[in-house]
């Protein structure tokens, strides 16, 4: 399959996961961006402070020159850990996912930046593996959004994962977000979401996918209290329309590297 194939069938699949195209804006369909989540395995000792200083100062500058920002870099707090180092990419569109790998290759500066990282040899390597899962932004949030500090410190951010047992399960929850209003509920209750993404490639699939940021773990409680008790989300979530759509949710909480740019 050609590039040019392979953007076409991806694009139509992420068209196909729309419950109800009638109902989306035109604005925000042509614009969703695309999230590339990396979970990087790192290795102990001095190679996870090597992976970071790679991130910092040759990947991330790299990637905003491509147009791939704001670039998210996150540590474990509570959650699956091996240890692993959570990696986000926004991007404005297929080609970008396609062809990012190979203009980083292209880009002399982040070659010279990242030369003791991308060089060395089989026997010293610089993490175990990576683990990669590509979303698309939800219609009725097309694009991230870095969350608003209010001149406070954000060193919490937690990410969710929705599973349904079906695919038409998983489609009738993210219209529960998009169509339903609870996107609009988070709002209203103060929680921020950073981003909403549909998986369209990635593992546990169907799933969704989204980010919320915090100041801390006490204004996280205060923030679900208010959306649990809120009386928009009471009718919501006692639609019949949208019982049975999650199977199971994980919840891993982060913490933001000192150089992540969300």
């Amino acid at each position: 399959m050609n590039r040019r194939d392979f953007l076409a069938s991806v694009a139509l699949a992420g068209a196909a996961s729309l419950p109800s195209l009638a109902a989306t804006s035109a604005k925000n369909e042509a614009n969703r961006e695309y999230y590339e989540l990396r979970l990087y395995q790192m290795l102990l000792g001095n190679k996870k402070q090597f992976l970071n200083d790679f991130l910092r100062d040759a990947a991330i500058p790299a990637w905003n020159r491509l147009g791939i920002k704001p670039v998210g870099v996150f540590n474990v707090l509570y959650g699956p850990n091996q240890p692993t180092l959570y990696v986000l990419l926004p991007h404005q569109s297929l080609e970008s996912v396609v062809t990012a790998s190979t203009r980083l290759l292209e880009d002399a500066e982040y070659q010279k930046a990242g030369a003791d990282f991308l060089n060395l040899p089989l026997s010293d390597p610089a993490y175990v593996r990576i683990e990669s899962s590509l979303m698309v932004a939800f219609t009725q949030m097309p694009h991230l959004v870095p969350p608003s500090t209010g001149g406070k410190k954000l060193s919490l951010f937690e990410l969710r994962i929705y599973e349904s047992h079906g695919e038409k399960a998983a489609k009738k929850k993210i219209e529960m977000f998009n169509e339903g209003g609870e996107i609009e509920i988070f709002h209203k209750t103060g929680l921020q979401p950073v981003f909403f993404g549909e998986t369209l490639i990635g593992s546990r699939m169907p799933n969704l996918t989204y980010m919320l940021a915090f100041e801390d773990m006490a204004a996280r409680d205060k923030a679900w209290d208010n959306f649990r008790q809120s009386p928009d989300w009471k009718p919501l979530s006692a639609n019949p329309i949208y019982a049975d759509t999650v199977s199971n949710i994980t919840d891993i909480f982060l913490r933001p590297a000192s150089y992540s740019q969300i």
